[in-house]
């Protein structure tokens, strides 16, 4: 581990090209719309920290999250008809996590809290899916399909009255887990 204040930060390259070929756009924060600096991004690598990635600008579409490593060419991995258009980074939480999820949407319905990982929503809590949800600690990453599997949501404190309308997609969720400090 080196010490210092540059190299703490959270950093990830996008190159243009598979492989880390072609220009690279450096970034250490949240960008929106990543076309102003590479016309397309087919692969990156995560020097420290946790990202999510959207295929879509505005932090929409289909989203990945990128742990430290080398994506050579994250179109065949993650399922991306199209390159990365916008990343956001996830800041390092230390300390509880904790969300209430509900079965309806505007916090109606039948309400649970949950403090920890939930690999299957339906087994757990006798839900099928839940529309709205308050995040209260912690950074949380949502799946569509039980086991931490299928397309992916990231869900930062704050409160969604309504899930479905969040713009990413229509996914129902089915499991979730934290985002925890060790890809960091």
């Amino acid at each position: 581990m080196t010490s210092g204040g540059m190299n703490m930060m959270s950093r990830i390259i996008f190159y243009e090209d598979r492989n880390f070929q072609g220009r690279s756009y450096e970034c250490m924060s949240d960008c929106p719309d990543m076309s102003s600096y590479l016309s397309r991004c087919h692969s990156c690598r995560v020097e420290r920290g946790c990202f999510m990635v959207y295929d879509r600008t505005n932090f929409m579409g289909n989203q990945f999250f990128m742990r430290r490593g080398e994506y050579a060419d994250h179109t065949s991995m993650m399922g991306m008809s199209d390159c990365i258009r916008s990343c956001r980074l996830i800041p390092m939480h230390r300390g509880s996590f904790r969300m209430r999820i509900y079965e309806r949407e505007n916090f109606q319905g039948q309400m649970h809290e949950v403090m920890d990982d939930c690999e299957d929503i339906m087994e757990r809590y006798g839900m099928s899916n839940f529309m709205s949800c308050n995040v209260m600690e912690g950074h949380w990453l949502m799946y569509e399909q039980p086991h931490y599997r299928g397309k992916m949501m990231y869900m930062r404190p704050g409160e969604y009255r309504n899930i479905l309308s969040m713009g990413s997609s229509s996914m129902r969720i089915k499991s979730m887990r934290r985002i925890m400090d060790s890809c960091h």
